[in-house]
């Protein structure tokens, strides 16, 4: 029994890092996209990448609904634990989604556009922040005794969650910004390749910090991390990374239009990659196992035959969705799929 429970949670620790990997790619863009239109010097070039994102936005968010749904089935003692430990950045969360979701129906038809434009751009900063924020506070451990949050409600408030939120609001600037030079022209083209530029380094910056302080607030990973075997499938991670990185750069001085956003991808996908190696049995660092947090083994396979029903559908249904809406956005409303 207690291998086919172990066998069980690492399925849907797998699953739940997929699933997490496809928000964080897809509404990723999104909200990068939302903070850089703060910056945008016109209305037109606003609308312009506002129009970018009508056709996928939306269905975007769905992932991070599956997401709650499946940790609260599949680790219900995790979800416990983690809302009560992330109660404020998760409602800062609610709150940015909600605003940019308002703003961005709301704006298309409001007279004067600039308060809803402001509200677009900060609510998909407020998200950043607070998944960021989030991130940082399960990186940095959460106090757990026995099965209950032992911590207080500010053990978010520390450095190092803020410089994780800097590396998730760079990175994710970073993907809306290769997004945009894939899918826009001049003017606005020029100016993505300019941010992204400065997003890369931001990001670089950020990712180097973290893993250079998380061995000192985990032992265990450092120990993990320079150990045999584990050392020869660990170390390529941060070298894809890197070499994405250099990729990524010599795509955006090549003028390239396409490929940046491949790179990006491929950065965060190595990134995440590594962080679930490194702190896998662990859902909750340092307390939870995957098997301390997990349901019985009949509600695991319950759900799984569930979501291995609705998983496919949905990335088949997202995977339609970007084919039939791709090409280029030339001007705000119109686009050239050709």
């Amino acid at each position: 029994m207690d291998q086919v429970l172990s066998l069980l949670t690492n399925i849907w620790f797998g699953l739940l890092g997929v699933i997490l990997a496809l928000y964080v790619l897809l509404d990723g863009f999104t909200l990068g996209v939302g903070m850089l239109s703060l910056f945008s010097p016109t209305e037109e070039r606003r609308g312009i990448l506002m129009a970018t994102l009508g056709s996928v936005w939306d269905a975007n968010e769905t992932w991070l609904v599956l997401l709650g749904g499946a940790l609260f089935g599949a680790f219900p003692i995790a979800y416990s634990v983690l809302l009560q430990a992330l109660y404020i950045p998760v409602s800062l969360m609610l709150g940015g989604l909600i605003l940019r979701g308002a703003a961005f129906e709301v704006r298309e038809h409001a007279r004067n556009k600039h308060f809803w434009n402001l509200a677009f751009g900060l609510g998909s900063l407020v998200t950043a922040l607070s998944q960021g924020l989030a991130l940082g506070t399960v990186l940095q451990g959460i106090p757990v005794q026995g099965t209950s949050f032992a911590g207080s409600a500010w053990i978010w408030l520390k450095p190092f969650p803020f410089i994780v939120a800097c590396g998730v609001i760079s990175g994710y600037a970073l993907l809306g910004a290769t997004y945009l030079v894939l899918r826009t022209g001049a003017p606005i083209q020029p100016r993505a390749r300019l941010a992204a530029r400065f997003a890369a380094l931001f990001t670089l910056a950020a990712a180097a910090t973290v893993t250079i302080w998380t061995p000192f607030i985990y032992p265990q990973v450092a120990a993990k991390w320079f150990s045999v075997p584990a050392i020869y499938y660990i170390a390529p991670l941060p070298l894809t990374a890197l070499l994405a990185f250099l990729m990524l750069w010599r795509a955006l001085a090549r003028n390239q239009e396409g490929m940046p956003f491949v790179w990006t991808v491929v950065i965060f996908m190595a990134s995440f990659a590594g962080l679930a190696v490194s702190l896998h049995p662990y859902i909750v660092p340092p307390a939870l196992t995957l098997t301390a947090a997990a349901a019985s083994p009949i509600t695991l396979i319950f759900m799984l035959t569930g979501i291995g029903m609705l998983l496919p559908v949905m990335m088949i249904y997202n995977g339609y969705q970007y084919l039939v809406f791709r090409g280029k956005v030339h001007t705000s409303g119109y686009q050239d799929s050709h």
